[in-house]
């Protein structure tokens, strides 16, 4: 056992799952506690609101001798009773705010959107969420009103749209440089609503032809945001270029396609670099990886226990659990020498996986 680790945050079975392959002991605070999560960590409790997580950390670290805290969503500013592997609380309140974050690229001359000043359409984000969940495109002042109706006191920003498809670096840096692992193509949810732009996926690696630059940009990006261990740079790729969209300072959704297409153990990199190593070089990637997040299409009770399906899938419900409509219900893989092999099983598993849970 390299050590004992104490994951916590809104999501974290995979940060959890990526240290025990490391050989870390873990324990988690995670908001859903899904069986293949509870199954992998030493022990594991569960919170409805982000409030009680104060508490229920520093419970465990007065119980247990914990070497490495880890703060996923919702947990990246917390101040905690034992050492931090990551980002600081100061360094992540800044670019978990997309105001501060615009101000960061326009400082350092990072291609970016621009602000949008009564021109439309345009992108209108809430200064502070992860995964896409409220942004909207705007077409009129009428429809900001009407966004700032539905969610009022919650500050926004509004950016140029950048026609083209999302993408993002995944980095590990030690606060003065960084080193990027994989670049990635972003699945979107699309429709209509407050859930168009949400995260749902990724393939690794991207084949655009501008994955280069995009390393080349994450790169400079990470090494002058103070941020460290596994760090995440967005973009929207179009015909005219680049644009980084956000930074993310701390472990990303797309760590299990990354960790499949490289052979890396990402928490390994993360806690190196913490300590002040990082990778010598960019690794290439030895295969391909796919991963589509199953949204519910109604209201449904999982019934089919799908830990038997763990070679196809992961955030695994337990069998009974109640499920919203529009929710997330399971997260399903694909594997292959290439993207087009690997996207060839992940539809062939996410058919597979269907027919238990619509």
């Amino acid at each position: 056992m390299k050590g004992r680790v104490l994951v916590a945050g809104f999501a974290t079975r995979h940060v959890v799952c990526s240290a025990v392959r490391a050989g870390y002991e873990v324990y988690a605070i995670d908001h859903f506690c899904d069986q293949d999560l509870c199954a992998a960590a030493t022990a594991h409790s569960s919170f409805e609101e982000l409030a009680d997580l104060p508490e229920l950390i520093a419970g465990i670290c007065a119980d247990h001798s914990i070497d490495w805290f880890v703060g996923t969503s919702g947990a990246e500013m917390l101040t905690v009773p034992v050492r931090r592997a990551g980002t600081t609380p100061k360094i992540s309140a800044r670019f978990l705010d997309k105001e501060h974050i615009q101000e960061f690229f326009e400082e350092n001359g990072i291609p970016a959107p621009c602000r949008a000043c009564g021109t439309y359409p345009a992108m209108l984000k809430p200064r502070h969420g992860a995964g896409g969940w409220r942004n909207r495109l705007v077409h009129s002042a009428a429809d900001v009103t009407a966004w700032e109706e539905e969610w009022p006191e919650v500050p926004s920003i509004l950016q140029e749209v950048i026609d083209g498809v999302p993408a993002s670096v995944s980095c590990i840096a030690d606060g003065h440089r960084a080193v990027a692992i994989a670049v990635n193509d972003q699945i979107l949810r699309g429709g209509d609503g407050n859930r168009a732009f949400g995260f749902s996926g990724s393939i690794t690696p991207s084949d655009h032809p501008a994955a280069e630059a995009m390393m080349a940009i994450a790169e400079q990006a990470v090494a002058l945001s103070g941020c460290v261990g596994s760090v995440g740079v967005d973009f929207m790729v179009g015909e005219d270029g680049v644009r980084a969209i956000e930074i993310n300072p701390r472990f990303q959704g797309t760590l299990d396609t990354v960790e499949a297409a490289t052979g890396l153990n990402l928490f390994d990199l993360h806690i190196e670099a913490c300590t002040g190593i990082l990778p010598e070089r960019r690794p290439a990637a030895q295969r391909a990886c796919a991963r589509a997040i199953l949204f519910a299409d109604r209201d449904l009770t999982v019934e089919r226990d799908l830990m038997a399906y763990a070679d196809c899938c992961a955030d695994i419900p337990w069998p009974g659990t109640s499920i919203e409509e529009g929710s997330a219900v399971v997260s399903v893989y694909g594997r292959g020498a290439d993207r087009a092999a690997a996207c060839s099983e992940l539809d062939r598993n996410i058919t597979r996986l269907r027919q238990y849970i619509s």
